[in-house]
């Protein structure tokens, strides 16, 4: 099959990697393109395995993957079904067999495939009108009628096809090296592309948090868009050999399932930080998403650096992310060694400081050994770029909570959103420090952004804590552990919501399932003896002790303080309270909020807040 060629209704145009319908054009990659090709070569025929992978790719070593992937990605585009097909069929163990007829256009001009054409259609011949005009067939008038009325409707095709894509979500890149261990580093590199493209003002870019429950969906690429909100799609794989990587990128137009561009790249492990920078600016232009000159610079190509470092610094970031969903405090110090590890191979390396910086603050009360460790390595890491959004983000959140020191903290705030408009955690963090404030409509508007950026996570529900709405953040602690029933952050949120309804027994259980989630399940069944013997006071006390005997981990002066304020012993509330304010607890940036109400009349409470600092 040489040329352009019609399958079905489809037009094939090898030439151009597209193949169009009904004035709708997808852009196949070349890979993809040769496989319909030779297929079309032997219509009827079944096509070997091994005669497509050698015809493909002749000098490269690829697995079957490969080659199910490109069936796969033609089926999607022609909208062929494997139980029923029209197009392509699968012989068992043997290859794939063409089935609609596919006609050679030998050369004549292309077309587009519509209806056949009625005793009233127009000559074939693309110069029809001047022999018409010629004859006196038509006036010159008519022509340019014609002309104008065919500029039209390309015109109103063009908007209708390429309308603009203004936010994107990328899916988790598939593990294509055979080799589950290297889930770790696959997920690394859906977060680094999610990161770059996020530096784009404008540019809605989803959270890693809502991408991540399509790892392994069988949702269309419609119904996932749907789903978030968004106009494109960012889908592709990762190949790890040795210190080798493939990566292969597409981007699809979500309202129509087309492909709009796709490349594949080969690099070193220490070039795979740029490579995404460089999918990212690939995907921009592709678009045609206006950049500024700064933003054109936060997407600038990273330095190489030692794979061996790289692959420490995502091992790290694994442990860390298991710290609260089922594994305890061991895995954040199983986090930071290679954290540290990372930094001993490249003393440069930015984002392993962050990620040591965040291993050693579980929450925002650690010990002070640990806030000190965790702002040497933040100001390494804004030291060594300081235009990473992360260091900004987390050194605001250490001079909010642990400096007291305000204007620093929202100046740290802003800057992180400026160099990362898209991050979804930028905003819920600035939002947070906004409640604190009493700015409570400031904040919901960051809460509600970061919403929006990130809809399968929930960034509302610390608002209306903050606000004392408990009743609306009940039922989204429901949905969220519904959700996430192995988060023991969520489960501590639920506990602490049905705290301030009343629902106490609610409350124990959920302080059961969160105890056991931080690694500490000795400590549920006493919970649950002391709420059947003494109620729930009972259960609260208790709850304090154990508070005090595990503290930092996660547990704080003023946490304990806030039990022993609902148990109405104000003493004992203000005694943990001035612990709290000598250990520099960071939660009394939260005595604006509505769980210290009935310690406001005491003017202890007021001394307290002008020490700390918060506007009155």
């Amino acid at each position: 099959m040489n040329g352009d060629f019609r399958l079905g209704t489809w037009l094939v145009e090898p030439s151009l990697n597209t193949i169009s319908r009904n004035g709708t054009s997808v852009r196949l990659e070349p890979k993809v393109m040769e496989v319909l090709v030779c297929l079309a070569r032997s219509p009827g025929e079944p096509v070997s395995k091994e005669n497509l992978l050698q015809a493909i790719w002749p000098d490269t070593f690829v697995s079957d993957d490969v080659l199910v992937r490109s069936i796969s990605e033609l089926r999607r585009v022609l909208k062929d079904d494997t139980k029923d097909p029209r197009f392509i069929q699968t012989i068992p163990k043997r290859g794939y067999r063409l089935l609609a007829p596919a006609v050679s256009l030998n050369g004549s001009p292309r077309e587009t495939p519509q209806a056949p054409p009625s005793a009233s259609a127009q000559p074939s011949s693309p110069r029809w009108w001047v022999y018409a005009l010629i004859l006196g067939v038509i006036s010159p008038m008519g022509v340019l009628a014609v002309w104008k009325g065919s500029e039209l409707r390309r015109s109103f095709s063009t908007q209708s096809s390429f309308a603009p894509i203004n936010s994107l979500a990328v899916l988790p890149l598939q593990n294509l090296s055979g080799d589950p261990q290297q889930e770790y580093f696959v997920d690394g590199m859906t977060e680094e592309l999610i990161t770059e493209l996020s530096r784009v003002n404008g540019l809605k870019v989803i959270s890693r948090t809502s991408v991540m429950r399509y790892k392994k969906t069988d949702k269309t690429l419609p119904e996932i868009a749907r789903e978030l909100n968004v106009d494109g799609i960012v889908e592709g794989s990762v190949r790890r050999s040795g210190n080798r990587v493939r990566i292969t990128a597409q981007l699809i137009r979500a309202r129509t399932d087309s492909n709009l561009w796709t490349d594949t790249y080969d690099r070193d492990l220490s070039d795979v930080l740029a490579l995404q920078s460089t999918v990212a600016r690939t995907i921009v232009h592709e678009i045609q998403f206006k950049m500024t000159n700064i933003e054109r610079g936060h997407l600038r190509d990273p330095r190489s650096m030692k794979p061996t470092a790289l692959d420490a610094y995502l091992k790290g970031e694994f442990h860390l992310g298991r710290f609260g969903t089922g594994f305890g405090k061991e895995e954040r110090y199983k986090a930071m060694p290679y954290f540290e590890q990372a930094i001993q191979l490249d003393p440069s390396f930015a984002r392993a400081y962050v990620g040591l910086a965040v291993a050693h603050i579980p929450n925002v009360s650690p010990p002070p050994d640990e806030v000190s460790a965790a702002r040497g390595a933040l100001e390494k890491a804004l030291t060594a770029d300081p235009n990473l959004s992360d260091a900004h983000l987390w050194y605001a959140r250490l001079k909010e909570f642990h400096d007291w020191d305000f204007p620093g903290a929202e100046q740290e705030f802003r800057r992180a959103i400026e160099i990362e408009p898209s991050s979804a955690w930028a905003h819920d963090f600035y939002g947070d420090y906004l409640d604190n404030m009493g700015r409570h409509q400031e904040a919901a508007r960051e809460e509600q952004l970061a919403q929006e950026l990130d809809p399968g996570w929930d960034h509302l529900i610390d608002g209306f804590n903050h606000r004392g709405e408990y009743g609306r953040a009940l039922e989204i602690a429901r949905s969220n552990v519904e959700v996430h029933p192995n988060d023991g952050g969520w489960r501590a949120y639920l506990a602490y919501v049905y705290l301030h309804t009343g629902e106490y027994k609610n409350m124990v259980e959920e302080l059961q399932h969160t105890v056991t989630l931080y690694g500490y399940p000795e400590l549920a069944p006493p919970l649950s003896r002391a709420y059947a013997t003494s109620g729930y006071r009972g259960a609260l006390r208790l709850w304090a002790d154990d508070l005090v005997a595990a503290q930092h981990n996660p547990a704080s002066p003023s946490m304990v303080a806030e039990i022993y304020t609902h148990l109405g012993d104000r003493d004992l509330a203000f005694k943990w309270l001035e612990k709290a304010y000598q250990e520099r607890d960071g939660f009394l940036v939260t005595l604006r909020d509505p769980q210290w109400q009935a310690l406001r009349s005491d003017s202890r409470f007021a001394d307290l807040v002008r020490r700390v600092g918060l506007p009155q």
